[in-house]
């Protein structure tokens, strides 16, 4: 007497290990890796011309915030938190007259924000590299659009620290009446703020 065996059929063999495989695949390609914003490295500098003279150039520093990044899904998030106290110019009462109630009025706006609506990428497939970043930038009460031009970004492992870090250098050019930071702007003092952004972040 024979005994008869059922296998069965290699369709459904491979049915069962591609769907927990396409499972997986999904779910670790879905996810973009956090970093946190390191606020001793992540800055943001401007220069500003008054009444004809040399620019005067200066920058807001501890900045706060998250990045999220995928480059294989060409896709990133980026939120900021920039404290209007850390301004400085080197030149004190500079500072004051910027962080003072007729232009960035610190008092009633503590910080600025931004945060990204769209990640623009080139078109190499095999190293898709970040060429611009827009979003919404929060300022002196108001919310209007911004874009940063990225002339550098990238990931590497940093070894002193033993984590990925994810660092990039940005520029825009913002015309601060849309946030109604008017003062001296038709009397010599530049309303267009040029903006060198740098930022890094750890992964978590």
């Amino acid at each position: 007497m024979r005994l008869l065996s059922i296998r069965p059929k290699p369709s459904h063999i491979y049915s069962s290990l591609t769907i927990p495989l396409l499972l997986v695949g999904t779910a670790n390609s879905s996810q973009a890796a956090s970093y946190a914003i390191n606020p001793a490295s992540t800055h943001i500098r401007f220069s500003i011309e008054r009444f004809k003279s040399s620019a005067t150039t200066g920058g807001f520093y501890n900045i706060k915030g998250q990045l999220q990044y995928d480059p294989n899904l060409r896709s990133g998030d980026i939120s900021l938190i920039i404290p209007i106290n850390s301004l400085n110019t080197g030149n004190p009462s500079f500072n004051n007259s910027l962080t003072g109630p007729e232009f960035f009025d610190m008092q009633r706006f503590p910080s600025a924000h931004f945060e990204s609506t769209k990640w623009h990428f080139n078109q190499d497939k095999k190293s898709p590299q970040v060429t611009r970043v827009d979003g919404q930038l929060t300022l002196h009460g108001e919310t209007h659009p911004i874009s940063l031009t990225a002339t550098k970004f990238d990931c590497y492992l940093n070894t002193s620290i033993r984590k990925d870090v994810c660092g990039g250098e940005f520029t825009a050019t913002i015309n601060r009446t849309k946030w109604n930071i008017n003062k001296f702007a038709w009397f010599g003092l530049t309303k267009n703020l040029d903006l060198s952004i740098k930022v890094e972040a750890a992964r978590q």
